[in-house]
């Protein structure tokens, strides 16, 4: 429904969990840091935006932004994404739709030149705080990687 995402709008300060090297299994090396999200309705609440900036642990900016659309026919959430790690481009959407307060949400894509699937995951909401994760098959969806990029939501007093 409509309200599933409702809780994102708002500023939240984010604290960010990466994998450095996504393509290698055996990787155990993470960056982490932190950055500011805000999230506003558009389309008259059928949807809605944020961007997300940050400093790199090197030093360098990050700014992405996610726009997420609601189809009511289908009960089915599309999330885009684009940053400025991957320049011009808007990535495929993801798409699911929220059960039992998790929020589960696939789509196709490229990665390192290889097909895969992306995954979102949203889960433990609550009105101050929030997690996503994404994570990669490349068996179409029979086994998943580890999460690879964490967000840890958590609201900022305004």
């Amino acid at each position: 429904m409509t309200a599933d995402f409702d809780f994102i709008l708002g500023r939240w300060t984010v604290h960010h969990r990466k994998i450095v090297n996504v393509l290698d299994p055996a990787c155990d090396d993470w960056i982490e840091f932190d950055g500011d999200c805000e999230a506003r309705p558009v389309l008259g609440g059928a949807g809605n935006i944020d961007t997300v900036s940050a400093t790199l642990p090197d030093g360098r900016a990050f700014d992405g932004m996610s726009l997420r659309l609601y189809e009511p026919d289908a009960d089915l959430w599309r999330i885009w994404w684009s940053s400025t790690t991957r320049p011009g481009r808007l990535d495929p959407p993801v798409e699911g739709r929220f059960r039992n307060g998790t929020g589960v949400f696939v789509g196709p894509d490229t990665i390192g030149g290889r097909p895969a699937l992306v995954r979102y995951l949203w889960s433990r909401i609550t009105p101050a705080s929030a997690r996503w994760e994404q994570d990669f098959s490349f068996d179409d969806g029979t086994t998943w990687d580890r999460p690879n990029w964490i967000m840890t939501f958590e609201r900022r007093p305004d």
